[in-house]
């Protein structure tokens, strides 16, 4: 059952200060590819370490949107929050490296590639709360 995407996606609030870093990355232009993509990152289907690994560096929400072969990441974490050491910190972490190794047959990426070198973060060139 296709989703009605023009309903959108609720939005958690943290009751603290946060700030949001999008990235982006392609997948392999292969519609099976994809669909087995969608599916181990299905909640049903993920891999509790990876998920517990990615809350044990700070993110409070990670989220990944398709659009044919696109994949748009939204990571929302605390104001304070150091980009550079968590993603250090989370490359060691159980699991974490046989996923990225699971994952890269979906992905448009170079073999033995860390969750930080293939995903390129993304320049934000509009925000309507700082327009008048």
């Amino acid at each position: 059952m296709e989703q009605d995407l023009k309903q959108g996606y609720p939005v958690k609030q943290f009751g603290q200060s946060t700030k949001r870093y999008c990235q982006q990355l392609d997948l392999v232009e292969d519609a099976e590819l994809i669909e087995q993509y969608k599916f181990w990152h299905a909640p049903a289907n993920n891999w509790p370490e990876i998920a517990a690994g990615i809350r044990s560096v700070g993110i409070l929400e990670m989220e990944i949107y398709l659009h044919k072969n696109h994949a748009f990441m939204i990571v929302e974490v605390p104001a304070d929050f150091d980009w550079d050491s968590a993603f250090a910190k989370l490359a060691t972490l159980d699991r974490q490296e046989e996923w990225e190794t699971f994952v890269a047959k979906f992905q448009c990426s170079k073999p033995g590639a860390t969750s930080d070198e293939k995903w390129q973060l993304m320049e934000r060139i509009y925000a309507l709360t700082e327009c008048k």
